[in-house]
């Protein structure tokens, strides 16, 4: 089988766990679609023009398919993900060589439905079921986990009530769901056994997990992290996304108390407008924003800022523009994500009025990554100098040579033993790269288990 995803982190994750389910099949994964006699489409439906691309792949996996088809191979091809979940019915009917669509909270039910496509029949599975898929999916394999390296996404809240009006996970991921504590903990005591070190909890709305423990009680994220920085083997965890609302006291805490817990937040504003913020039912102001940002700031004094950015929302001006340009100098980030808006059919935002010409939204874009690129170039700069802990990943490209990871996500390579893969170890910084930092080891012992995750 061949499973190619797009957009979200979570995605990742979920082709993962799909490999996972299929597996006891029988489907083998292979990185050559031409030899696949089953290929995933995992599709996301964030991002500009997302159901166009979609199709455009399938005209080409089409052909494929029928190639194979002329060799007498047979192909089943399916469509997964949050296109799949909010255009279903539309992918079957415009392309014949979709066997199967599956939305996101379906495909623990994968054996079953691949079965059916393989069998001739054309399967469409797009409902929100009341089982829960996670308690049905298989434990990764040790060796498929190994596969995968020693970080891991791991997802542990599913779904959002916020409703912003730009966005359609309410409509495709469903209402928050969050997967019980010891759920969570049992798979990621799996892949450390299968020599992970590094987790990112993930969920569309991360902050606001609320997991009903076993004895019943409900377990914020700050409880979740603080148990999973007790577990043996794991140096490091971050978590993605969340949202300004659900930044608790607990979790401000937990950067503060912490180690393994990464200072790096990704922390999404949107606009630096309360008029714009308003009208996207984002429920927080630029207020409450800066006062979020001072909270972690003061628990935390080393953490790295990361935003996404949305420019031309309906009803923008060049006042509230320029607002958003003040925040993001104000504030200062380490990185961030930025786009024009484009409408997505079945939201709010998309009956809208006012909606920004596409040359403004264009200029906007540009004039916005002309303030957060050089933020960005800043504070990669402002790294040269530092002594950071490195969580060693794999072989450099160059003999002799390992690449790790910074704290804040930044690629570190450093000449050092490739049995330093798997450890944590200090790295002053000595020069930046175009894409990476490079360094030299400071320490002749890997430091103990508290200094190894800050």
């Amino acid at each position: 089988m061949f499973i190619k995803s797009f957009g979200c982190q979570m995605n990742v994750y979920d082709a993962g766990r799909m490999a996972d389910v299929l597996a006891p099949e029988g489907f083998l994964e292979t990185a050559t679609i031409e030899e696949a006699d089953l290929i995933i489409l995992n599709t996301c439906h964030i991002r500009e023009r997302a159901a166009e691309k979609v199709f455009s792949e399938l005209g080409k996996i089409r052909d494929l398919k029928s190639d194979r088809a002329s060799l007498g191979l047979s192909t089943t091809l399916a469509v997964a993900g949050c296109v799949a979940q909010a255009e279903g019915a539309e992918i079957l009917r415009r392309q014949p060589a979709v066997d199967l669509v599956v939305g996101p909270q379906s495909y623990h039910r994968l054996p079953d439905l691949v079965s059916r496509a393989r069998g001739g029949i054309k399967v469409l599975d797009t409902d929100f079921p009341a089982d829960d898929k996670f308690a049905a999916l298989p434990q990764p394999a040790e060796a498929k986990t190994r596969s995968r390296g020693l970080s891991s996404f791991v997802t542990v809240q599913e779904g959002c009530d916020k409703f912003c009006t730009f966005c359609v996970v309410p409509y495709t991921r469903g209402a928050e769901y969050s997967r019980g504590p010891e759920q969570v903990m049992a798979e990621i005591a799996g892949l450390t056994a299968a020599g992970v070190r590094e987790v990112s909890l993930l969920g569309q709305n991360v902050n606001a997990y609320h997991g009903v423990a076993q004895d019943g009680s409900v377990w914020s994220l700050a409880q979740l992290v603080r148990a999973i920085a007790a577990m043996p083997g794991i140096l490091r965890i971050r978590y993605t996304t969340s949202h300004p609302n659900d930044m608790a006291a607990d979790l401000v805490e937990a950067h503060r108390d912490i180690p393994a817990l990464m200072p790096f937040l990704h922390l999404p504003v949107q606009s630096g407008s309360d008029r714009i913020l308003a009208a996207m039912n984002r429920k927080h102001t630029v207020a409450d924003y800066r006062a979020e940002i001072a909270r972690v700031r003061a628990a935390r004094p080393d953490i790295a800022l990361s935003s996404d950015f949305i420019v031309g929302f309906p009803g923008e001006t060049d006042a509230d523009f320029e607002a958003t340009l003040d925040l993001i100098r104000e504030i200062g980030f380490a990185s961030t994500f930025s786009f024009k808006y484009s409408p997505r059919p079945g939201t709010p935002g998309a009956v809208l009025d006012g909606h920004v010409k596409e040359a403004i939204k264009r200029d906007r874009l540009a004039r916005l990554q002309a303030v957060v690129d050089p933020q960005r170039q800043a504070f990669n700069a402002a790294c040269v100098g530092r002594v950071m802990p490195v969580l060693f990943e794999k072989i450099g490209r160059h003999a002799g040579q390992i690449v790790g990871k910074s704290p804040y996500l930044q690629p570190v390579q450093v000449d050092a033993d490739p049995a330093l893969i798997g450890s944590v170890r200090d790295v002053e910084i000595t020069a930046l790269g175009p894409n990476s930092l490079f360094g030299t080891l400071t320490e002749a012992e890997p430091p103990s288990r508290a200094a190894q995750g800050s």
